[in-house]
């Protein structure tokens, strides 16, 4: 009876060594991964306009500005402001990103 105890000792502890073999290979594999895959940066970067300058933020609160208020002056009826008002505000990031964001 010792040596069929023996032999499931032997079993299980040669069962126990291939999972930690397999453990030790998923974490080794995990750290490769980690390595190769770039590390992002989550989150805000802490200000509204991160990639503008203090001169080109300053450049478009005047150009929406001075459009708002000629869009007030010119425009006779309410509806027709209030519209082209909410599409200025609408279009100023985009217009933005493709007027500021050529490389040349």
């Amino acid at each position: 009876m010792s040596k069929e105890r023996a032999r499931r000792r032997a079993v299980l502890e040669a069962e126990r060594a291939a999972r930690l073999n397999k453990a030790e290979q998923r974490r080794r594999r995990r750290i490769a991964v980690r390595r190769l895959v770039p590390k992002v940066k989550i989150g805000r970067t802490g200000k509204l306009f991160a990639r503008r300058s203090r001169g080109q933020r300053s450049v478009i609160v005047l150009l929406v500005l001075l459009a708002l208020m000629l869009i007030w002056l010119l425009v006779d009826t309410v509806a027709a402001r209030i519209g082209l008002s909410a599409l200025v505000i609408v279009a100023t990031p985009a217009l933005t990103v493709l007027v500021l964001d050529r490389r040349l």
